[in-house]
């Protein structure tokens, strides 16, 4: 029998989904505006379907994100209130831990983008400063780059909390990151502060190969991975919406729990879901994980 850390899925997609609104380049962020407490509800419906760790609805709260938006006044209070839909729901829920959830500054995908070193590590820092009081842990998703891996660990260590770091591959060559970069120069970064190594928001497919390479930095590792046909041309422009993405039709519970299984083999102790995967899948890989004997902690 083997420990196995559950994360929840998707948050942004499953938002737009409940609330029935237009994308906007605000994604989820806007969602927690307009609909006050949805946040909460689909964190108690992970934690419901097994989920044993709730990510905060931060991935895409960043300064540079809401000034273009003219919201920059309400960063600490859209942080605040995504902390506290989450510890409303692990507390109801009677258990759990919640990760302050640190996404890419600029933009997903984006590593051509992202900001200098010098000039990203203190705005990774401030949000994971923001975060740290209310989490157990904080999770820096999506890293497209080396460089942005510098940087965020940078800025999120030091808060005393665990650090986990996310890389995303590339959807066709999982040994590389979106940067072109092989996967393997990131485990000697995260061996300088990070507690534990994952590859998220890329295909199903591409996780094996990303974890055959994760697996040597001698951290706890694991995936989490998207269900998207694929990453568009228009969603690499600036300021983009998530419907410029199209969710795959073949990637329900069933499938994407058998992925999951598949990573298991590869060592995996960290498994869950990302964009276009809901509370079913979370269920259905909680109810593979105890047929075959694992413990979900």
């Amino acid at each position: 029998m083997t420990a196995i850390t559950l994360l929840d899925g998707g948050m942004g997609q499953e938002l737009l989904r409940r609330a029935g609104d237009r994308p906007t380049p605000l994604w989820a962020t806007q969602v927690m505006v307009d609909h006050p407490g949805l946040v909460g509800q689909v964190h108690t419906d992970y934690f419901a379907a097994g989920a044993t760790v709730a990510m905060t609805n931060t991935y895409a709260l960043h300064r540079d994100r809401l000034v273009k938006a003219g919201m920059e006044d309400q960063f600490p209070a859209l942080l605040r209130a995504a902390l506290a839909e989450a510890e409303s729901a692990r507390d109801a829920h009677g258990c759990g831990r919640i990760a302050g959830s640190i996404g890419p500054l600029g933009a997903s995908y984006r590593p051509d983008i992202h900001p200098p070193h010098a000039e990203a590590v203190p705005l990774y820092a401030e949000v994971a400063g923001m975060l740290a009081p209310g989490c157990d842990l904080l999770i820096c998703e999506t890293v497209a780059s080396l460089n942005h891996a510098r940087a965020v660990l940078e800025g999120a260590r030091g808060m005393g909390l665990p650090v986990w770091l996310a890389v995303t591959v590339d959807d066709e060559d999982g040994t590389r990151l979106r940067s072109g970069e092989p996967v393997s120069e990131v485990g000697p970064i995260a061996r300088d502060g990070a507690a534990a190594l994952l590859a998220n928001c890329a295909a199903p497919e591409a996780m094996p190969a990303a974890l055959a390479h994760l697996a040597k930095a001698g951290l706890p590792f694991g995936a989490y991975a998207n269900a998207f046909t694929m990453i568009t041309k228009d969603f690499l422009k600036d300021s983009p919406t998530v419907d410029a993405l199209t969710r795959r039709r073949d990637m329900g519970p069933e499938i994407y729990a058998d992925h999951v299984m598949r990573w298991l083999d590869c060592g995996a102790t960290i498994v869950g879901g990302c964009c276009e995967t809901g509370p079913l899948h979370i269920a259905e890989i909680a109810r593979r994980l105890r047929e075959v004997g694992h413990k979900i902690v």
